[in-house]
């Protein structure tokens, strides 16, 4: 996920979407209520910062609200499975953050008026994230993505409306919107997070590395330096034509593990773990150990519980054996 500049220059204002659910109320109010009964509440899925939003209460868990909290709100489906990754990850932040932001969860096929609205917006897939402030409603991220990109992303944003004089400053000391984890007062995590905030990603890298040299067993420096290797390596791909030569030449090992970067930073877990198993059972000697390394650098982009990394490694077992 690529640094990028946040601004509500340009966002959309919500008040109109706010006055028309108004008006619907005030006319289903005016004809004795609404023909399905009343509308339901908001559920509480992950205590007090996450909440599930209806069509019907869109306008006063979101819009209002948004008036005195930042709001950012997750379009997602069952169907979805990048949204099953990206979920629980916005739901761990939310809760680390503590009141600082709230979290919006939208079932589009359960509430096809948001849905709708969605498309409305010009997106076209999900999971989709926007951030509501103040009633202005601004498009975040788009697809899904390993838990320190979300990070990152969640504090470029609030740290940009903070610099923009809409949110006020964090006091000293204060840890970052996005709640950021303990490790992250040691000076080399310091230096790598500075690092990626300013886009210097081979800086970004050294500084993860130093962490490991001293304790391999820092998890969340693995997944960090595997982040950061993700993103080298794509930075000069052309995801498209990367995609194509991978369909075009099965047997071409690089091509197909050129293919699984890009699924990977397009959220498409499954696809690049099933590509490189694939690759595996296809391949020998040094071209199969090429892909067995990779496929294992990707298992570091996800916490080590994750199902689809225990689903891929029992794949590899079987295409090895």
């Amino acid at each position: 996920m690529p640094s990028r500049d946040f601004s509500l220059h340009g966002a959309i204002d919500l008040g109109a979407r706010q006055a028309a659910a108004r008006k619907q109320q005030e006319r289903r109010a005016q004809s004795g209520g609404a023909a399905g009964g009343a509308a339901p509440a908001a559920g509480a899925p992950g205590g007090p910062y996450v909440v599930d939003v209806t069509d019907q209460t869109f306008n006063t868990e979101v819009v209002e609200r948004s008036q005195s909290v930042p709001i950012l709100v997750d379009f997602w489906a069952e169907w979805c499975g990048p949204c099953k990754q990206l979920g629980p990850i916005l739901e761990k932040l939310a809760t680390e953050a503590a009141g600082k932001w709230i979290l919006a969860k939208v079932d589009i096929d359960a509430n096809p008026q948001l849905g709708a609205y969605m498309q409305q917006m010009g997106v076209r897939g999900i999971p989709f994230v926007a951030a509501v402030v103040a009633g202005q409603l601004l498009p975040f991220l788009n697809g899904a993505a390993p838990e320190p990109q979300v990070r990152q992303a969640i504090d470029q944003l609030f740290e940009a409306l903070r610099s923009e004089g809409i949110l006020p400053d964090a006091p000293a000391g204060e840890q970052p919107a996005a709640g950021a984890a303990a490790p992250a007062a040691d000076p080399v995590y310091s230096e790598a997070e500075e690092a990626l905030q300013r886009g210097d990603l081979d800086a970004a890298k050294g500084a993860f590395e130093r962490v490991l040299a001293a304790d391999p067993r820092d998890d969340q420096a693995k997944q960090g330096l595997a982040l950061v290797e993700l993103s080298l390596r794509v930075r000069s791909l052309d995801a498209e034509r990367a995609l194509q030569e991978a369909a075009e030449k099965p047997g071409d090992v690089q091509a197909q593990i050129s293919a699984s970067d890009v699924e990977m930073v397009s959220g498409r877990i499954d696809d690049a773990f099933d590509r490189l198993v694939g690759a595996v059972r296809r391949s020998a000697g040094d071209d199969r150990d090429a892909v067995r390394k990779h496929l294992l650098s990707l298992f570091e982009l996800l916490p080590p519980d994750d199902p689809r990394v225990g689903k891929a490694r029992r794949g590899l077992q079987s295409a090895l054996f």
